[in-house]
């Protein structure tokens, strides 16, 4: 009896690393002291534009596995909608920002109620008016995201781009 409890100390100790790799589940791996997000912005970084004209610019972004977040429409106004916001600039401004659909989601518990939600990758089509110049425009995404049984607080992350209008 004593051996096989010291057989499985060794084989839970061997399975540790496993979960160090991954400590949040379905959260991306991040460095040590790295805060994990739900959702990660992922390009463009820069982008060139004509100058003082409505200039179309795609934001990628992505959700962590295992997690869904509201889209910008939710089906009820208790939820929170996930939005593109600028900062007051009159270098560049956001003309316009298209959402795309959210994909139907229902929790086990009640299969009938249906949210609007995005998981995976989602593209956010924007317009940018920009003044002649270089300028690092400090955009934020503001969501709320869930699992399947619980929701986070809402967050914010932030979308830098560097736009040059020319």
């Amino acid at each position: 009896m004593y051996l096989s409890g010291i057989k499985l100390f060794a084989f839970a100790f061997a399975l540790l690393p496993l979960q160090a790799q991954n400590p949040i589940g379905g959260f991306e791996s991040h460095p040590a002291g790295a805060k994990a997000t739900a959702v990660t912005y992922l390009f463009p970084e820069q982008i060139t534009i004509p100058a003082d004209k409505p200039s179309p610019v795609d934001l990628h972004f992505k959700v962590a596995q295992g997690l869904h977040v509201n889209s910008h429409t939710p089906r009820t106004e208790d939820l929170i909608p996930t939005t593109l916001s600028f900062p007051d600039s009159a270098a560049v401004r956001l003309a316009k920002a298209d959402f795309p659909p959210g994909a139907d989601y229902a929790f086990a518990i009640s299969p009938s109620e249906k949210l609007s939600v995005y998981t995976g990758e989602f593209i956010v089509h924007a317009e940018f008016i920009a003044a002649k110049g270089e300028h690092l425009v400090e955009a934020k995404l503001r969501y709320q995201a869930c699992t399947s049984d619980t929701c986070m607080p809402p967050h914010t992350i932030p979308v830098a781009i560097d736009v040059i209008a020319k």
